[in-house]
């Protein structure tokens, strides 16, 4: 029996790995905390269902609300943050950390303080943390297990491989709905347009991310961490079918790949089995009618995200987190109206420039940089909106 805690279980990653519980064989898993940020309906059933020890809603004014839905169930609710790092901090075996944003940075900091399993699904903690947490997870002993598709298939193709037999990684990436668009498209495409991925069903953020190809630039600065390999040994690659999620190139001439239908379920699924295999309801890759497998070199010149998440990389310091910070400001900025697709690289570079790439110590100076940087990007932003909002 594992013991599993969920931070963010009302999200996209999180109902997913409550989807893959809730099919397990009974008492193969254990819900020991369950936390959302202000969907306390979904929450409140939920913790109906899985009966946690403790159920947190993140937003304090939610905490009320939470307290009335779970009212007679006999079972124990908190709200605010000091619940959220509670909950975090509970014993466990095992923890799903999915809180989107610098919100989850103090809550995985806490997971990985117990020395146990964390799956990985919140960028921000090895975009703007990495350091904190890398430092973190080897102070306690604690295991990173990464939940994102490509890096998920990264560690699995490295498996049972020596590190110094590893020449390079290579991470694709679909090429999002903008892929084909010439110049003046592209400076006129919208948020509506931005969102809608051609293979992937994720939320607008995300979405948008691919759409630029900042996704990938924040994906290359992880893997980065992850598996501790310099920028030049990790290659991206666009590959519209989105079959293959990760490569490994080794010294013999070897490349192994993982391949899968796009569905987040798999890669979290191998988290939460890891070192086994759990059964998982998720669509089978057909080959036969899949038929081609594309594979190419990204345009750095009309989607110079990825070129920023390099620079930001090699220039070290917090200018990841100052890249994160920026993109996450530019595109709820473009999401709302006020900024052009184009202008979202431009005002990311911009506010890297002007703010170069200070030491960090700890984490409580990430999230100082994390704040500054995002009231840079605010303050240049355009006074006008520039397209329609979503």
């Amino acid at each position: 029996m594992r013991r599993i805690t969920i931070l963010g279980a009302t999200g996209s990653v999180g109902r997913s790995t409550m989807a893959l519980l809730e099919a397990a064989e009974p008492g193969r898993f254990v819900v020991v905390a369950l936390t959302a940020h202000r969907d306390v309906a979904a929450l409140a059933a939920l913790a109906r269902k899985f009966r946690p020890g403790f159920t947190v809603v993140a937003d304090a004014a939610e905490g009320p609300a939470l307290r009335e839905a779970l009212a007679g169930t006999g079972l124990r609710c908190g709200a605010g943050e000091s619940a959220l790092l509670e909950a975090a901090s509970l014993p466990t075996d095992w923890t799903m950390a999915a809180i989107v944003g610098a919100a989850g940075l103090r809550p995985t900091l806490a997971a990985l303080a117990q020395g146990r399993t964390v799956a990985l699904a919140n960028k921000e903690a090895l975009v703007s943390a990495g350091e904190v947490m890398l430092a973190a997870a080897k102070s306690s002993g604690a295991r990173l297990l990464p939940v994102d598709s490509e890096h998920n298939a990264i560690f699995q193709a490295l498996q049972g491989h020596p590190a110094a037999a590893v020449e390079k990684i290579i991470l694709t990436a679909s090429g999002g709905p903008c892929r084909l668009m010439d110049d003046t498209q592209l400076a006129a495409v919208t948020p509506s347009q931005a969102v809608r991925h051609p293979v992937w069903s994720m939320g607008a953020k995300i979405s948008v991310d691919s759409a630029t190809m900042m996704n990938k630039g924040l994906e290359v600065i992880e893997a980065a961490r992850l598996f501790a390999l310099d920028s030049a040994r990790i290659e991206v690659l666009v590959h519209p079918q989105s079959a293959v999620h990760g490569l490994v190139q080794f010294s013999d001439g070897s490349l192994l790949a993982q391949l899968g239908a796009p569905d987040m379920r798999t890669p979290i699924a191998h988290c939460l089995a890891w070192p086994d295999r759990m059964a998982a309801a998720v669509p089978r890759l057909d080959l036969a009618a899949l038929a081609r497998l594309e594979f190419f070199t990204p345009d750095t010149k009309r989607f110079p995200a990825l070129r920023l998440a390099r620079e930001a990389l090699s220039a070290g310091g917090g200018a990841p987190t100052i890249l994160n910070a920026a993109n996450e400001i530019a595109v709820a900025a473009f999401l709302a109206g006020r900024l052009s697709f184009l202008g979202i690289a431009d005002l990311v570079e911009r506010v890297l420039a002007s703010m170069g790439a200070p030491a960090l110590g700890d984490l409580d100076a990430v999230l100082a940089l994390d704040g500054q940087a995002r009231r840079q990007a605010l303050a240049a932003l355009p006074a006008v909106r520039s397209v329609e909002p979503v």
